[in-house]
């Protein structure tokens, strides 16, 4: 059996049999349509367009970050503000606006629903970034409007909500820049305390280590080598006047520091010293022959004190002690030969007896020592450079014992230099740190009260109205013309269908290709249908109704094409 396939032939053989159903059911759809669509209320749109002007200071001269954003997001930011339930529920008040909603429904959802008749649109566009040198979409503008079954509210609310928006613009970048200016400003004070202190915290670090900053490294150095090389010198000057002063302590040693002088018989003459000694030791024999009475005894004994007061007195007794001791000696020896009665055992006594009597007399201190000056002209040369030497000597040894400090001092420097240049630098990067937030902070603060001054004297970026909300004309829907053209293209589209839906139920045969594929026989002649007269009568009345109805549909689809144009054009 063939697949129930028909043809284009046969479609239309089945909607030329059901024409007259076709006819009736698309009317009646049809003017269902165009009753529904006039009975749905009109709802007018009001319309305003707001253009994002940008600042007229070129960004080149002033980067304002602090008050410039992208205009979309602070469309939105103001939208929040604006929608707000407080602000919407003033407009309702202000225009009493949905009067039936409000005995029904709650405030909430009013605003709800009157948010949905405000509408936002952004204009964009591509602008070209002058920075990077590619193409932005760019928002330049936007356009605000209010839907209402009243086209005097509609234009009054669109008016009210552009009054809102421009005031908030100008609020909210007049407070963004207060705000931040005034936030720059507290910043820029903390910051610059910040540096007060931080320079005093370096004053008193290089105050302290002066002469162990990093950058006097290279001098330290310098006067370390200048030291040690000094030293160097230093040691060979003092090995140098060393071995000086050894070559002329060995010369003064064979030098006699005086002359001999002799008297005009050719006998030496001894001086006030080398006097005293020998009158000292003449004295000690002469008392054991004379009694302290006897005048020699006296002129010597004068002539001691004269000569004890030109030296300064005695004050060494170990040479009578050893004159003591020899004399013990010595008599000992004779006592051994002689008796007590021996005349020189009794002149023995009597010298010991003296020195007894000398050694136990006080010392005397020297009270006036008046050394004899030496005369020697080869030795005085030789003392004059050998002192000469020495004190040369001590001057360089004293110069060696600073330089050594110095040296010391410098290794010292040195060695503590890594340690200070880290807290140096450490010190130097919180204070560039610092100095740099503070040169920040103050660039926005200039750029913040500029951006001030620009959004007082309206030279900065700002919303201005360049098409205010008008009264609307025309509804803005429902659009019914395009109702209407839609009713009767889905009327007939309907109707087409409810046809082809009923010939698929059908039982009924029409044609000789339909009754082939029942059958299953090839057909062998076709009767054509003869037609009666009441028949011909009811088909031309048929055929009258649907010319008249198509004529109708035809002068309705004319007169409502220019409705359709003109809807398009509504926003």
């Amino acid at each position: 059996m063939e697949e129930n396939i028909k043809e284009v032939g046969e479609y239309i053989a089945i909607l030329s049999r059901n024409k007259t159903i076709l006819l009736k059911i698309s009317s009646v759809l049809f003017v269902f349509i165009v009753f529904v669509s006039f009975m749905v209320p009109s709802v007018y749109r009001s319309t305003a367009t707001i253009l994002v002007e940008q600042q007229k200071i070129s960004q080149d001269l002033l980067d304002s970050t602090a008050t410039t954003s992208f205009a979309d997001q602070r469309i939105q930011v103001i939208s929040q503000r604006v929608m707000t339930t407080a602000n919407l529920k003033k407009i309702i008040d202000k225009f009493n606006l949905y009067i039936e909603k409000q005995r029904t429904k709650s405030i909430v959802s009013i605003v709800e629903g009157m948010r949905e008749n405000i509408q936002l649109e952004s204009i964009s566009s591509d602008v070209m970034n002058q920075r990077s040198g590619k193409a932005n979409d760019v928002t330049i503008a936007f356009m605000l409007s209010f839907s209402s079954k009243s086209p005097q509210k509609a234009q009054q609310v669109a008016n009210e909500l552009v009054s809102l928006y421009l005031n908030e613009n100008i609020q909210q970048r007049t407070k963004a820049t207060v705000e931040i200016t005034g936030f720059l400003e507290i910043e820029s004070d903390k910051l610059k305390e910040q540096i007060e202190e931080q320079e005093i915290i370096l004053a008193e670090f290089k105050e302290k280590n002066a002469f162990n900053l990093p950058e006097l490294k290279e001098l330290n150095l310098e006067m370390l080598n200048r030291a040690e090389q000094q030293m160097i010198g230093f040691d060979q000057q003092i090995r140098s006047l060393n071995e000086r002063i050894v070559y002329l302590n060995a010369e003064l040693v064979q030098l006699s520091p005086n002359v001999a002088t002799f008297s005009a018989t050719g006998e030496r003459i001894f001086g006030a010293e080398d006097r005293l000694k020998e009158l000292q030791a003449n004295y000690t024999a002469l008392s054991a022959r004379y009694a302290d009475s006897h005048p020699d005894s006296i002129k010597m004994r004068r002539e001691i004190s004269a000569l004890e007061q030109e030296v300064g007195g005695i004050y060494d007794k170990s040479e009578y002690h050893l004159r003591l001791k020899d004399k013990r000696a010595e008599l000992a020896a004779m006592s051994e030969r002689y008796s007590s009665d021996y005349p020189d055992v009794k002149k023995l006594k009597q010298e010991i007896s003296s020195l007894v009597k000398e050694l136990e007399k006080p010392v005397r201190t020297k009270t006036k020592l008046i050394k004899s000056r030496p005369d020697n002209p080869a030795y005085i040369q030789i003392q004059a450079q050998l002192n000469a030497a020495r004190a040369e000597r001590a001057s360089v040894r004293t110069s060696r014992g600073r330089m050594f400090a110095k040296m010391q001092e410098y290794e010292q420097r040195l060695i503590q230099m890594p340690q200070i240049e880290r807290k140096y630098k450490k010190l130097l990067r919180d204070y560039d740190s610092a100095s740099e937030k503070y040169h920040e902070v103050k660039a926005k603060l200039m750029e913040a009260n500029m951006a001030q001054k620009m959004e007082k004297d309206q030279i900065g970026e700002r919303f201005s109205l360049i098409e205010p909300p008008l009264t609307p004309e025309t509804p803005f829907k429902p659009n019914r013309p395009a109702i209407a053209l839609l009713g009767f293209i889905l009327s007939i589209g309907m109707a087409i269908g409810y046809v082809l839906l009923k010939e698929s139920f059908s039982q009924l045969i029409y044609g000789s290709r339909e009754l082939m594929r029942v059958t299953g026989a090839p057909t062998l002649v076709v009767i054509p249908y003869i037609e009666t007269e009441d028949e011909l009568i009811k088909k031309q009345k048929s055929t009258k109704q649907m010319r008249y109805a198509i004529a109708v549909l035809i002068v309705l689809a004319i007169l409502l094409f220019p409705f359709v144009i003109m809807s398009a054009e509504v926003p």
